[in-house]
């Protein structure tokens, strides 16, 4: 399993496709709503997305992703300016999944979804994305979207027999490419943009393979292939963070997914993420979740 299958995998993401748009011009939309991401994927035409932190509208076309995360309050319209009708309102008038709105001038179209997960599960990957991530495809991902977008189309107008999980799969598929297309674009940040880090990427992959192995800075720095004090400097530059914190914050990250999801005994989750000391386990828990994890097991399962 590589490093975003597994992210994906703990991070328990519960992705929901629910609205197919066709909207003509003069239109806009307002998405006030929270919840813990947003996507959209067009599928013809072309609009403007405004918010969401941005100073300019940005232009969105044919073969575009965008992913708006944290909850962030923003417009999309088929020109910057026009006023806005609120998101609750366009989608109670969805029929069968789709959305025809708007005014009889130039028809874009988009499809729309959202991706929930825990919000302790989701940090490591929300942390890291621009609250917007916009990734345009090329000739030949686009044409590969395209024939994704159309299966989906096929699968909510014609359902049968597993139509809801092969919808799921696939706008996990989207998602997963749009984070990849992110990562090797060189404009990621934070651990996530040193994945595409020809000396980090695979130190990267193998500690979160394995995070219960003794890591040391120097074999950090050896399997970087560098020098400690180098690797070191390099490592907090790139990631934003320093090596031995790095790998503190994702084991407590782990222990956290497996106290929640397990009954193993606290000394065996502490040995799973790499601490022969249950007592260091539970300093180092404190410390980063601010409770001891015997308290956070039993908040968990009182959810």
């Amino acid at each position: 399993m590589d490093l975003l299958e597994n992210l994906f995998s703990a991070m328990h993401v519960q992705s929901a496709l629910y609205a197919r748009m066709e909207a003509r011009a003069p239109w806009g939309i307002d998405f006030s709503h929270q919840v813990s991401a947003r996507f959209g994927i067009v599928s013809h035409g072309r609009f403007w997305l405004s918010g969401a932190g941005q100073t300019e509208p940005l232009r969105l076309e044919a073969g575009d992703l965008f992913i708006i995360c944290g909850g962030q309050r923003f417009c999309l319209m088929d020109a910057p300016g026009r006023s806005a009708v609120p998101c609750e309102t366009v989608f109670d008038g969805r029929v069968d999944g789709l959305i025809r709105f708007g005014g009889d001038g130039e028809e874009s179209g988009v499809v729309f979804g959202r991706f929930m997960f825990d919000a302790a599960a989701g940090a490591p990957l929300m942390d890291c994305l621009p609250p917007v991530l916009h990734v345009r495809l090329d000739a030949e991902r686009a044409r590969l979207l395209q024939a994704t977008l159309e299966m989906i189309a096929r699968e909510k107008a014609e359902p049968a027999l597993g139509s809801r999980l092969v919808v799921q799969k696939l706008v996990d598929v989207l998602l997963i490419e749009a984070l990849r297309i992110h990562c090797l674009s060189g404009q990621g940040q934070g651990w996530l943009g040193a994945l595409a880090d020809r000396r980090l990427s695979p130190l990267l992959r193998a500690l979160h393979d394995d995070l219960a192995a003794p890591w040391s800075l120097e074999s950090m720095a050896a399997r970087a292939g560098m020098s400690r004090s180098a690797f070191a400097r390099h490592f907090r530059s790139s990631v934003g963070d320093t090596p031995l914190n790095h790998l503190t914050v994702w084991r407590i990250r782990r222990a956290q997914a497996l106290l929640r999801e397990s009954r193993l005994p606290l000394a065996e989750v502490a040995a799973r993420v790499g601490y022969d000391s249950d007592a260091a386990f539970q300093r180092a828990f404190k410390r980063l979740t601010g409770q001891p994890p015997g308290e956070y097991r039993r908040a968990a399962f009182s959810d």
